[in-house]
């Protein structure tokens, strides 16, 4: 019997690219349910959204509550057998869904990662920069086994979430104690290549700029540092 397979977006100023993302999505999984939490965007993306009609497509608006608490409100809302997230800007990753959700035969959580052998990131200035050394922080206080905990790209089995129950607040950090916990559990995590595209147009959620990048990277380092006294 076929899985049932739920995977969740969050947006915020996606107008431009969110379309394509949930069409992909379609094109590459066998009637998936997509659930979209859009954080309030005052660019239209919720009215792009709507105009797709597709009964396996579910849309949540809301205030601002940042990326945690939507990952977690779409996973109180799914039904699938796997969950997966995946950035709503890089529509061009909904075609490594079908590889990665295979890939759960023998693992609990396969992961997209920049920083194992055939990865790369193509991103430029500050956001490859405050990536590297995020990771590489991670890497020496968390553990050497995962290498990629910020992609944020990944398919799970629902399982995992009877060990590790994701954290509902903070920005993208949140994914970095998620992925730290389920290895304490034992959870099994594959992580295998992805090309990071270069930044295109509603991205947002993450360091472009001197300021938001120290604004940020207090968040990372306190989610990092917690991470260590946290035990599920």
């Amino acid at each position: 019997m076929d899985k049932k397979i739920s995977i969740i977006l969050s947006t915020y100023n996606e107008a431009s690219v969110i379309e394509q993302t949930i069409n992909e999505i379609f094109k590459y999984l066998k009637n998936p349910e997509v659930i979209l939490v859009d954080d309030n965007s005052p660019d239209g993306t919720l009215e792009r959204v709507k105009k797709i009609n597709n009964p396996n497509l579910k849309i949540y608006s809301r205030k601002s509550r940042g990326l945690a608490s939507a990952f977690l409100l779409g996973l109180i809302n799914s039904t699938g057998d796997i969950v997966g997230w995946l950035d709503s800007n890089m529509d061009s990753l909904a075609a490594k869904l079908p590889d990665m959700i295979s890939k759960l035969d023998n693992n609990d959580l396969v992961l997209l990662s920049r920083y194992v052998e055939g990865g790369k990131d193509e991103r430029k200035g500050l956001r490859i920069l405050s990536s590297r050394i995020v990771n590489l922080i991670c890497r020496f206080m968390l553990s050497k086994n995962i290498r990629d905990y910020t992609s944020g790209i990944f398919v799970m089995n629902r399982s995992v979430l009877n060990e590790v129950v994701p954290i509902s607040y903070g920005h993208g950090e949140f994914f970095i104690e998620f992925l730290y916990m389920a290895k304490q559990k034992g959870i099994k995590i594959l992580e295998i290549p992805f090309t990071q595209p270069p930044d295109k147009e509603g991205m947002s959620k993450t360091a472009s700029n001197i300021p938001r990048f120290i604004y940020l990277s207090f968040f990372y380092m306190t989610r990092i540092i917690s991470s260590l006294f946290r035990r599920g």
